[in-house]
């Protein structure tokens, strides 16, 4: 049943977190005999206390692991439609093309942080938590990011002021941030994110 369960909404190598699982009639103790089961038969693999996946079709002898990055994303950025963090601080620049500067950690704010911040390691990787200044819904996700990025926009930009103007503005058009949009969110923030906003013309920017 948990298997059939599994492959139906599971893709392989795609993080299962078992506390998402919920079967009719089965207990958590009877579903971790059941996980158990079948990692013993090799039709599913244990990653983490309590995270598994369905090994991927590979040549490769022992099959291939999930990207620990993979998990970091599933477990405090977003899985199954629900948003509850977004990527912050150089790495969030890096994606944006602020910086080349490749991060050897990921930086995360997210309502799972369990703090204002903490460093934790999956499989070796080193992720920075840090709370959101208010609850990340699927709604405010990139409001709270574009905010967070431009609060310390000078830390993370190695691009000149207009290329990074024309890159944060392409980013707002694309994730539809408008001034409506970041209002609610600007008194959790300090003055000086109102002078870059005004110093990189983006106001102009956003309908």
């Amino acid at each position: 049943m948990l298997y059939q369960y599994l492959t139906e909404n599971y893709k392989p190598n795609q993080p299962i977190f078992m506390s998402d699982i919920a079967l009719p009639g089965v207990k958590d103790n009877n579903l971790r005999q059941m996980f158990k089961k079948l990692c013993d038969s090799g039709k599913v693999k244990r990653y983490d206390n309590g995270i598994y996946y369905l090994p991927a079709v590979t040549r490769l002898r022992g099959g291939q692991a999930i990207a620990p990055s993979t998990v970091a994303q599933y477990k405090y950025v977003a899985r199954n439609g629900k948003v509850d963090g977004y990527y912050s601080g150089f790495t969030f620049a890096n994606q944006l093309g602020l910086t080349t500067q490749v991060p050897y950690t990921v930086e995360i704010v997210t309502n799972n942080a369990g703090g204002k911040y903490r460093e934790v390691s999956v499989q070796g990787l080193r992720v920075v938590l840090r709370k959101a200044k208010a609850k990340v819904t699927n709604e405010n996700c990139t409001v709270l990011q574009f905010l967070d990025l431009l609060k310390d926009i000078e830390q993370y930009n190695d691009e000149t002021p207009q290329n990074a103007k024309k890159i944060i503005a392409d980013y707002a058009r694309s994730a539809s941030i408008t001034k409506e949009r970041i209002a609610p969110y600007l008194q959790y923030y300090p003055d000086k994110l109102y002078r870059s906003l005004y110093e990189m013309e983006l106001y102009d920017v956003l309908a």
